[in-house]
């Protein structure tokens, strides 16, 4: 009997694979995709486990990158900047810090930093800022292991309809093994926090969204208010502030995770008081600002478990979105203690991107692991899709190939693209069927 070997973070998926293995170089795991061809056995690469679909479940071949980790070469340009090479399992916390030490950073990075390189960009992994994309828009070179074992590099010079795939590739392609990123010179952030109201932030989203280099707001449902954060970009050498010690450690890991955590479990047995506590956590949050280091303000800790979904949506629909979410739960009986995040990302050309073709809205849901989200997820999913919206590819939704085809122009050549660099599916799973036929 084969027991459990696998779950991901949020513990909502868990895989049976026949066999894991953990290749500690290019040849080990070209070693170990060789034999699961000969084995006709599928293979499916984890990276940290973020993302919350069935993704990198498999009963076939689980490959583990986080031996392939570390800068392989830095390349610097006249303007500061650099072409960064890096083995696929590197975690971006690792790199981020990694590349500071060198001058350098990364354009734009998402609020969490456990993800390992190459599953932050299969799955489409951003940031905000109307002027930034996500992260797979800073790649500017690949190199995938193939069934045979074979290493194919992809930029937009070379192999360039493959790239333009395997940016966002899902892992269907084959095992990327390298990635080459655009990083830029070192940049603080000044970070400013602040409560408001849903109605003012809504009122004045075109504005502060185009002046604001990279701004997001959390609305708590059953309530008008939000927290907003707006992050300005800074050279390199600016002064830094960060927060104290103390008020870090109140604000981020007391509040936001250890406190957090009881709440939900309370709310958990008496649903009834999320309204209330919603209210008052909202009214609770203090200003506050501060500098420092790119990367550290980006992310930040998450421990409380949950589930979560996110819609991409053109960003002139946002509005609409939310008040439409906000008139469900009106007019529902469920209530939601999570917070719902609000993001903003520029149009791209990745064939798979969430935000191909279109500037983009994210709205991200989430639920506490311990309750169930399907009521709400449906519910927002419905009106998401209403407007064009795209699911984020590592978070959870109900949609398969027929209704992803209609919300990509590109669709069928990522399919043509995946015939013919894995015929026989060797990088397949009943997930990716679902999603890719």
């Amino acid at each position: 009997m084969i027991e459990r070997s696998w779950q991901n973070w949020a513990g909502n998926q868990c895989a049976f694979p026949s066999h894991t293995a953990k290749p500690s170089s290019v040849d080990d795991l070209r070693v170990e995709v060789q034999a699961a061809a000969a084995r006709s056995q599928s293979v499916r690469c984890v990276g940290a486990g973020h993302s919350f679909t069935p993704i990198a479940v498999t009963d076939g071949v689980q490959i583990g990158l986080d031996s392939l980790r570390g800068i392989e070469s830095v390349v610097r340009v006249a303007d500061g900047s650099a072409e960064v090479t890096v083995l696929a399992g590197t975690r971006l916390h690792e790199l981020t810090a990694r590349l500071w030490d060198l001058g350098l950073a990364m354009t734009n990075l998402g609020d969490i930093d456990e993800q390992s390189i190459a599953g932050a960009i299969s799955t489409g992994t951003h940031g905000t800022g109307a002027r930034f994309g996500g992260i797979a828009t800073q790649v500017r070179a690949l190199e995938l292991m193939t069934a045979d074992g074979k290493l194919v590099q992809c930029s937009r010079e070379e192999n360039s309809d493959v790239f333009h795939a395997a940016r966002v590739g899902l892992g269907a392609l084959g095992v990327i093994t390298r990635v080459t990123l655009e990083c830029v010179p070192a940049f603080a952030l000044r970070a400013v926090e602040e409560p408001s109201t849903l109605r003012e932030t809504l009122e004045d989203l075109e504005e502060t969204v185009a002046g604001v280099d990279h701004f997001e707001f959390y609305w708590f449902p059953h309530t008008d208010r939000v927290l907003t954060k707006r992050n300005t970009r800074l050279p390199g050498d600016a002064t830094l502030r960060p927060l104290g010690r103390v008020r870090s450690y109140v604000d981020d890991e007391l509040l936001s995770n250890t406190v957090f955590e009881g709440l939900n479990r309370l709310v958990t047995r008496v649903p009834a008081l999320i309204p209330a506590l919603n209210a008052v956590s909202a009214r609770a949050l203090s200003a506050r600002e501060y500098t420092d280091r790119s990367y550290r303000v980006f992310a930040s800790s998450r421990t409380v478990q949950f589930v979560e979904m996110e819609y991409a949506v053109p960003v002139s629909e946002i509005g609409w979105v939310l008040r439409e979410v906000d008139r469900w739960l009106e007019r529902s009986a469920v209530s939601i203690a999570f917070p719902v995040e609000v993001r903003f990302a520029a149009a791209d050309d990745i064939w798979l991107s969430t935000a191909s073709g279109r500037p983009t809205a994210y709205l991200a849901v989430h639920q506490y692991h311990r309750r169930d989200h399907r009521e709400y997820f449906d519910a927002v999913e419905a009106i998401c899709r209403s407007v064009g919206g795209r699911p984020h590819w590592g978070k959870l939704h109900s949609l398969g190939s027929a209704e992803l085809r209609d919300s990509y122009d590109h669709f069928d050549d990522f399919l043509r693209i995946r015939d013919e660099m894995d015929p026989a599916k060797l990088f397949g799973s009943e997930y990716l069927e679902r999603l890719l036929s």
